[in-house]
């Protein structure tokens, strides 16, 4: 397979692969659909909290981990290791989109998948910056779920976020075909995804899905910069909006004395939807400020490592700021509902 893959331009090699993930998705998505298999897996039933209204089918997870497993399997067999976590976290998520597990249950294994994944391929760093990586996929891993609650939110994420790192795996000046297209055919599972996603959604991802497109953006993360693909800085860029957005959430959660782990609806992204922006602008929007941060983090990777840092702390102050704007928005909003 890596040899048929070789013969083809890279950005051909890469196209096909995301273009085969999509249909592949979407055909298993549209099968689990039409024959109510999709219903019988894990159906997501709305309560205070949500943004939705219906009982959905989360069954998001069943399209896109086979594809991408398969995918990297055949395309990127370095990257076993990564596959295997995927599929162990997406079947310990199922059971909680079933019936639910404890939070230590599924922390534990989160826990398991990216620890596994560091000490079998060790970066050539000291123990404790390894340990701080380590955390870091942690967060990533949980924060990807926390900001699945809007119609094609998370999965716009994943088609945009790993089409940057395929971009960036043929770009870099040590690229690394392979992960580029591990990357193109996450990114193009994620976009037959939102075939069923996109507002008015059919389907939702549910934990099998948030929770391993969350340890694969870790995952390929590391593997690029443990490769010396890309700098430690871009995949932090390239997923900046769910990261500040989720970090933010949870430091406020937290100095509050709240459950950072119980479902909630304070996100910015649940805050537009709820001020009255809706779930397709919200996402629109959302998916216009993924593609600023990924275009100035692929155009800075050529540039002098101070220049790159500085993109990166001006792209933080920018999300910053769009944050506040945001919570002008939301206090805004809420005056005018108790005036009513």
């Amino acid at each position: 397979m890596l040899r048929d893959l070789a013969s083809f331009p890279a950005w051909l090699a890469v196209a096909l692969i995301a273009l085969a993930a999509a249909c592949t998705c979407a055909a298993i998505l549209w099968t689990l659909l039409r024959t109510g298999l999709a219903w019988r897996l894990a159906t997501d039933v709305p309560n205070d909290r949500s943004l939705h209204d219906a009982p959905t089918p989360r069954v998001g997870g069943w399209g896109i981990v086979p594809v991408v497993i398969i995918a990297v399997l055949l395309s990127a067999p370095g990257l076993w290791c990564a596959a295997v976590g995927t599929v162990f976290l997406a079947a310990v998520s199922q059971m909680d989109d079933r019936r639910g597990l404890p939070a230590r249950v599924r922390f534990a294994a989160h826990l398991a998948a990216v620890v596994g994944l560091v000490v079998a391929f060790p970066a050539n760093v000291p123990w404790w910056a390894l340990v701080i990586i380590a955390f870091l996929m942690l967060w990533l891993v949980n924060l990807y779920n926390f900001m699945d609650g809007a119609d094609g939110l998370a999965g716009g994420m994943a088609l945009f976020g790993f089409a940057g790192y395929a971009v960036a795996a043929l770009l870099s000046e040590r690229p690394l075909p392979e992960l580029g297209w591990s990357s193109a055919a996450v990114s193009g599972a994620a976009l037959g995804f939102l075939f069923f996603n996109f507002h008015p959604a059919r389907i939702f991802l549910g934990d099998a899905g948030s929770i391993s497109l969350g340890f694969l953006a870790g995952a390929l993360g590391y593997w690029g910069w443990r490769g010396g693909v890309w700098p430690i800085w871009l995949p932090v860029m390239i997923f900046a909006p769910f990261i500040a957005d989720a970090s933010v959430t949870l430091t406020r959660r937290l100095l509050r004395g709240e459950k950072f782990w119980h479902p909630h609806r304070e996100h910015y992204y649940q805050r537009m939807v709820r001020s009255g922006i809706g779930h397709a602008k919200t996402a629109l929007v959302w998916y216009g400020v993924m593609a600023a941060g990924i275009t100035l983090a692929i155009m800075a990777l050529d540039r002098t490592p101070v220049f790159q840092w500085c993109i990166v702390a001006l792209w933080l102050i920018v999300l910053l700021l769009a944050g506040v704007v945001i919570d002008v928005r939301w206090r805004h909003f809420q005056s005018t509902l108790s005036d009513k």
